[in-house]
This record gives C-alpha cells, structure tokens and sequence, in this order.
C-alpha cells in the first residue's frame, strides 16, 4: 500500500528530517524521525490497521515503514508510542520484533492500565515491563544517532502520555491539533482538559521555530487536504482553542463542552486491551485463536 506522505527536511546539524505520513481510516499521522548524520531512525505511533466490522487486522503502515527504512539505508533503532490509542491498533511489537528496535513508552502508562484492567476485569492481562523495552520516565532523555531526545510528560488526553522532542521536532500526538483545528480530547477514562491546558503551554516553552507534529488531522470545514506540521509560534498565536493567549477557564470550557458532543472511537474498546499489551492481540485461547473481551454499559 502506497501512503501519501511528506518530507519536513532537517534544517542542519542538530535537526532532524521526519516523514510524516497519514492512515486515512482514523486520521492517524505517524513518523519516521532521522538523523541524516547516521541513518539511525525512529519510527513514532506507527498504526496496526483494523477493521471493527470483522475485527482483522493488517500492517500497512508498518509495512510501509520498513519498506522506506531498507529504501533510505536506515536503522530502526526506536519504536516509540506516545500514549495508548484509543481509536487505533499499535504496530510496536510487530516493528520491533521485525527490526531489533527497542520498543518504548512513558511509564505513566501503568495508570492507564489501572484504569482498563478495572474496566476491562481484567486484572492480570496488562504488563507494561513485558510489552515494551523502555518505560520513559518524565524528563528522560535518549539518543537517536547523534541527535539527543527529550521526554515530556503530556498529561490530559490520557493520564500517561508523553511528547518526544528531538532536536527541533517535537512529537506531540494527541495534544495539539492543527491550529485551524484546535486540540485533542479529553472525556476518556483519566483525561483532563486542565491537565490538557498545562500540557500545551509546555510545548509552547519551546523556541518559536520549532516544529510540531501531531497525532490526527481530519481536514476542516475550509482545507480538504491533511496536513500534520506547524510550528510553535503558528500554534501560539493561532491555534482556534488556545492562540493569542486564552486563559485556562476559558479553555477548559470550550474544550469539555466540545468533548460533551462526541461519540466514542469505534475501535476504542477493541484497541486498549491490544495497545496495553504493545500492540499484542489478546493471549490466544485453548484453540490457538485471539479474542476480544468489550465491557458492556461501562462508558
């Protein structure tokens, strides 16, 4: 399968370039992050596609991205995820089992497991220390090649997500949105749009000329067209929900009454027991096949 995609070129030492590229089904944008000095790469929320009416799943995406690392002459040495999705799958484990890449994610993500094994019941079914290889913890920092990589704490949209910054890019999924746009949700279970307000103005105490990059786009009512980069002062002084210096009430109002109008991700209840896990299926029953548990009445 063939991907639209797009190429935000590295703009020198200490930069790095990033193809971004975008799962039509959810509106998912995923990255591959390079250092252009060694070739190392890393390949950020990169989707295992799904289909809820039959419940199969594919890798596209992933496939695609190992098809653009043996093209470039790169090394996958990271498979990093910056929250557990709710409306799509995780490729991490399938990536990082295919290309030695460690796969990584913040360690406030034992909250968000708390959160499903209660309402999944599902008390002994999620072990992030199992699924992932590195648990990042606030203000970690890690290296792609030569290019050095930061962990942020990115609370509101889950209570365990993270944003990576390396170099001048700054990986911040399901927090900001395009600034016609606005920003991300916050009525999942451990979402908070005040957690959410503190979150983005920590993305916004970063130069002007940063670049970021999101978690969804889905066009708006005036541009048909995805588009997944911005920069930090097109976000300050633009963005529909926060631009121009909106106060945090002000904020949480727009954004929780916002939230108060929307259904669900189809794939929500499906995906978090898989994503949990790092993008596993559910431990394979007494004839070798997978199965989904939904929690009824429960959201």
């Amino acid at each position: 399968m063939t991907f639209q995609h797009k190429i935000s070129a590295s703009r020198g030492k200490g930069s790095p370039e990033v193809i971004g590229f975008r799962e039509p089904d959810t509106g998912s944008c995923q990255y591959i992050c390079v250092d252009p000095a060694t070739g190392a790469a890393a390949a950020i929320d990169i989707v295992q596609e799904f289909d809820p009416a039959n419940a199969s799943t594919r890798f596209d995406s992933a496939e695609w991205v190992l098809a653009q690392v043996k093209e470039r002459g790169l090394a996958l040495d990271w498979v990093l995820d910056t929250h557990p999705h709710a409306d799509h799958f995780m490729a991490s484990h399938w990536l990082g089992n295919r290309t030695g890449g460690t796969t990584a994610i913040g360690d406030k993500v034992h909250d968000v497991a708390d959160i499903w094994a209660e309402l999944y019941n599902l008390r002994d079914a999620f072990h992030p220390e199992r699924d992932f290889g590195r648990l990042f913890a606030d203000g970690e920092r890690f290296m792609l090649g030569e290019l050095e990589g930061r962990v942020l704490l990115s609370t509101g949209h889950t209570a365990g997500s993270v944003s990576y910054v390396i170099g001048d890019a700054i990986f911040a999924h399901d927090t900001f949105m395009q600034p016609d746009a606005g920003t991300a949700r916050c009525d999942f279970p451990g979402g908070s749009a005040s957690d959410l307000y503190d979150t983005l103005m920590r993305l916004l105490d970063h130069p002007d000329d940063h670049r970021i990059f999101i978690g969804h786009d889905y066009g708006t009512d005036t541009r048909e067209d995805p588009a997944w980069e911005s920069t930090v002062r097109e976000q300050r002084d633009s963005n529909i929900h926060i631009g121009g210096g909106v106060s945090k009430a002000a904020f949480i109002e727009t954004r929780e009454a916002r939230d108060a109008t929307l259904d669900l991700p189809d794939r929500m209840l499906h995906a978090l027991q898989v994503n949990l896990r790092g993008g596993r299926l559910p431990k394979a029953e007494d004839d070798g096949n997978a199965y989904f548990k939904i929690p009824a009445n429960r959201l």
